[in-house]
């Protein structure tokens, strides 16, 4: 297998962050290995949601027409208290900056199998399914596994030991890591702890359930969580309490006798129920040398949020494109550099944010939880922060260290009018660096060398009007006009995974701009020359 050839990635894990990156990098024609320990893919639900960020990201992968039968847009997020009173409401059904709702509600296996067939139709990605990784290694120029096929049903002979060699190897290979181990990379430990008892069923033909379509009952009795798993699928979490075993928890008769206010055996086919132990955890560093982290292997968080898997996906759409600026040579291996400062904020704050909401939800003390429902019938809890953005890393910084303006928060997303065609703003442009701007070309504001680096990036120069004036794109859904204005701005940078760069609101700053991105990147030697005709004029004319 491979033996001396060389890969571009190999990829340890199989789940939704391992063929999420396998297939990002397989569609830019990078030869990839991918390196699962299990023969076959997990068939039982496990991740219920994602949110309008990673729908862009399938979308971007070609997934959009799959993804349409196997989920749902989100209806409104509610918590109740035991009475079912309203806590808190979170409208993951509204309006998103990514052009549609929040968030999707959708079945993992089915999930999985639309991302394993994608994997298993590029040509240059090689999925080997039932086999270990059993060590690590590396040198300058690439690093080594050592892997052996795992025994077949029915047989109990192992394969041979292999050797892989990788320019670079990404562990995604779930909370207990091999990887992570081999590295030596320790785990902190960030205080939350909770058991809770995860069911999944299908209700028969015809049966309408009583029951919120998104919701947590803060009930101290049995704290509960309520939600759909994809079109035709329910899911129920049930906490566990401080008097109970594991092994009581998980009795078939005790799963029904939870189940019973809403579902029963003749209802419904129970389709698995396990418990699990809901952590905060985060990985100390997510490289050593060639050899990266990825999704749970790098960080664990309690679902109150739904942003597990959603994590480890954004982990591999930042990592797909910092591979694809090195291994093309156009930046150093240092740009990987920038991969934990920039993931682990972000990740930092959503687990914490993940685990105060779980303090609000897991009280089993009765006075306790009529403190909580007090405080937040009164009004006196603080709404929940915004969804946190990128903080260290590749954005443009102001003086004080911190991003300037918009740097490291989310670019919109809305339909533009192009050659007379409404279509999606990345279904024109596709994915990379963009330079989006309104009023007067960001490019005449910039030297010849300055372009050649824009050039070099492969940067699309998209400018944009509200009537569809010559040479620009029209902006119709009007989100992008109604951005710029509230944030004082004529251009942004925006960088491959959505992420703004940096903005300009004076486009004499564009030059001072584009040197820091230049400086932030540290491109490879010989970076001042354009290689192609990237610097797009797009709509035409410009």
């Amino acid at each position: 297998m491979n033996n001396n050839k060389i890969l571009d990635v190999a990829i340890v894990g199989y789940g939704p962050v391992g063929q999420t990156l396998a297939i990002l990098l397989g569609r830019m024609g990078y030869q990839v290995a991918v390196y699962e320990r299990w023969q076959s893919l997990y068939p039982l639900p496990r991740a219920v949601f994602h949110d309008h960020e990673i729908r862009r990201v399938f979308r971007m992968m070609g997934l959009e027409e799959a993804l349409q039968p196997i989920s749902q847009p989100s209806a409104c997020y509610q918590w109740f208290n035991a009475d079912w009173k309203v806590l808190v409401e979170i409208d993951w059904s509204a309006e998103s900056i990514s052009d549609g709702p929040f968030g999707y509600l959708f079945n993992q296996p089915a999930l999985e199998a639309i991302l394993d067939s994608k994997a298993k139709s590029l040509g240059s990605v090689a999925v080997h399914q039932g086999y270990e990784v059993l060590g690590i290694s590396q040198v300058a120029d690439y690093a080594e596994l050592q892997v052996r096929g795992t025994p077949r049903d029915g047989e109990s002979d192992v394969g041979e030991l292999e050797r892989v060699r990788a320019r670079f190897v990404i562990g995604a290979d779930g909370a207990n890591s091999i990887v992570r181990r081999e590295l030596g990379i320790d785990w902190q430990d960030l205080g939350f702890q909770e058991d809770w008892l995860v069911v999944d069923l299908q209700p028969n033909p015809g049966v309408e359930l009583d029951v919120p379509d998104i919701g947590q009952w803060c009930n101290p009795a049995r704290p509960t969580t309520m939600v759909p798993g994809g079109p035709g699928y329910r899911r129920w979490e049930f906490m566990r309490l401080p008097n109970e075993t594991l092994e009581e928890l998980q009795d078939l008769d005790k799963v029904w006798e939870l189940l019973s206010p809403w579902v029963t055996p003749d209802t419904a086919t129970l389709i698995r129920h396990a418990v699990y132990q809901f952590r905060s955890r985060i990985a100390e560093t997510w490289r050593k040398g060639r050899v990266l982290l990825a999704g749970d292997a790098a960080h664990l968080m309690p679902p109150f949020m739904g942003q597990g898997m959603c994590s480890g996906i954004r982990d591999a759409w930042n990592l797909s494109w910092r591979l694809d600026l090195v291994l093309r040579g156009i930046c150093r291996d240092d740009l990987l550099d920038g991969y934990t400062p920039e993931r682990k904020p972000q990740i930092r704050a959503v687990i914490d944010a993940s685990v105060e909401m779980g303090k609000v939800v897991c009280v089993s003390d009765p006075q306790k939880a009529a403190e909580r429902d007090a405080a937040f019938l009164s009004g006196r809890v603080p709404p929940l922060p915004p969804f946190p953005g990128l903080v260290d890393g590749l954005v443009h910084k102001a003086r004080n260290g911190l991003p300037a303006g918009p740097a490291g928060t989310l670019s919109v997303h809305g339909r533009i009018e192009l050659e007379g065609r409404e279509m999606r703003f990345d279904d024109a442009f596709g994915r990379g660096f963009h330079l989006i701007s309104i009023g007067d070309d960001p490019l005449h504001a910039l030297d010849n060398e300055q372009r050649s680096f824009l050039d070099r990036l492969g940067v699309r120069s998209v400018r944009l009007s509200e009537n569809g004036a010559p040479g620009t794109c029209c902006d119709q859904s009007g989100k992008y006009h109604r951005f710029m204005r509230a944030a004082g701005l004529q251009a942004v940078l925006v960088r491959p995974d959505f992420y703004i760069y940096g903005g300009v609101g004076h486009l004499s700053e564009m030059s001072g701009l584009v040197n820091d991105l230049r400086r932030g990147l540290g491109l490879a030697e010989g970076d001042a020359s354009g290689t192609s005709s990237a610097v797009h004029a797009m709509a035409g004319s410009i």
